[in-house]
């Protein structure tokens, strides 16, 4: 499924914190791989240095994909503004899959994801996946990046749009898939006054909870003949809150999500609980964008 992917680096050390993800990714799917170098418009005439610095990577990555690897790895520079060129690159060459680094040339900052990272997740319509950045990378985090994901779900169509993307991983590597749903303890209303939230009674979470149980059961049915190890979770409560925790609290290694579900004043926000998940949570996201649905 990812058969093309994109991998921009702008010349720091945590950018490099995606090759043993990239190398997990061609060794499940057989992509070929794009490494680009984006100079800005007014840095152009350091092009040839940026061309050496591409090329030393593409280096570095195919000896961490081994001597045996027949994986294809190109390299291009290009110029002009970040966030424009990797999205004008990807439409361009019909790439799949992008994958970033949560941070890069501006480093770390705490409760933010890097500038470019930000402006590409608000305007792509193919995958996305943002690597976490860490000062000091774990050993372990070399491998394993699908060894234990997390897919939350809120109850539409549309935020099923994802697992397709982890069945075709799952066909391939042994997983342990989560599928998480966390329904409201109420809901808004329109009053008088504007707009209210109002607690269900109980009868009326049960029958929330009998509904999110079926659609979670019907989620799961997509794994069937997967290598995957799958589990449902239902809780109730706050969607942000109730995902990161448990993201945090079962070290789950990959959180998989639409980045578009719920658009209804009751419901979920346009795209706003995954990207307050990416801001917030400590943990890589597969982002599968609903702007691409025509795709």
């Amino acid at each position: 499924m990812f058969e093309k992917i994109l991998v921009p680096l702008d010349g720091s050390k945590l950018a490099r914190q995606v090759f043993p993800h990239v190398v997990e990714l061609t060794r499940a799917s057989d992509s070929k791989v794009i490494l680009i170098g984006i100079c800005e418009s007014d840095e152009s005439e350091y092009g040839q240095v940026c061309r050496l610095y591409i090329g030393g990577e593409a280096e570095k990555l195919r000896q961490d994909m081994g001597a045996g690897s027949r994986v294809s790895i190109k390299t291009e520079v290009l110029v002009g503004k970040s966030a424009d060129e990797i999205l004008g690159y990807a439409d361009r060459s019909d790439v799949d899959l992008i994958v970033m680094v949560s941070h890069g040339r501006s480093g770390l900052m705490p409760w933010s994801l890097g500038s470019t990272v930000t402006k590409v997740l608000h305007r792509v319509n193919i995958p996305l996946l943002i690597v976490r950045a860490k000062e000091k990378p774990l050993e372990s985090d070399r491998v394993g990046l699908f060894s234990k994901i997390l897919i939350p779900l809120d109850g539409s169509e549309a935020s099923m749009r994802v697992l397709a993307y982890v069945v075709e991983i799952t066909k391939r590597v042994e997983s342990e898939v989560t599928l998480l749903q966390v329904v409201p303890s109420g809901k808004h209303v329109h009053t008088v006054g504007g707009l209210d939230f109002v607690q269900f009674i109980d009868l009326d979470i049960s029958r929330v909870k009998e509904k999110a149980q079926n659609y979670l059961d019907r989620a799961g049915a997509e794994f069937a003949g997967t290598k995957a190890k799958l589990k449902t979770e239902l809780r109730l409560g706050d969607a942000r809150r109730e995902i990161i925790n448990y993201a945090r609290n079962t070290d789950c290694r990959l959180i998989a999500m639409a980045s578009h579900g719920y658009s209804s004043f009751e419901r979920w926000v346009h795209g706003s609980i995954s990207y307050k998940i990416l801001q917030a949570g400590e943990k890589s996201a597969l982002i599968v964008s609903l702007l691409g649905a025509a795709r």
